[in-house]
């Protein structure tokens, strides 16, 4: 079953390779979507695909990159979303 999650990441997660590391690990799991910094420096994430590959990519959002410090994770859940091919860093 496919699954597609808009999750907000707070903390220092802008200028530490974040974005990328969020693509790169989104890509590995098989997921579609985006990623994009918010001008208040949140970073937001739009990720589709199968349930596990999903809950694992949250997982992955709470630790985020090796220069990021995650304070808080939030996620919901988009229901009849468009389908996504890839997974791009957006400006």
């Amino acid at each position: 079953m496919s699954r597609t999650v808009r999750c907000t990441v707070e903390g220092r997660v802008q200028g530490v390779y974040f974005r990328a590391f969020t693509r790169d690990e989104a890509l590995s799991l098989g997921l579609s979507g985006w990623v994009r910094n918010l001008p208040d420096g949140r970073v937001e994430t739009v990720a589709q695909g199968p349930e596990e590959a999903v809950e694992r990519f949250r997982a992955f959002l709470h630790k985020g990159s090796p220069f990021s410090r995650v304070d808080t994770v939030h996620c919901q859940e988009l229901e009849g979303s468009e389908a996504f091919s890839g997974f791009e860093i957006r400006r």
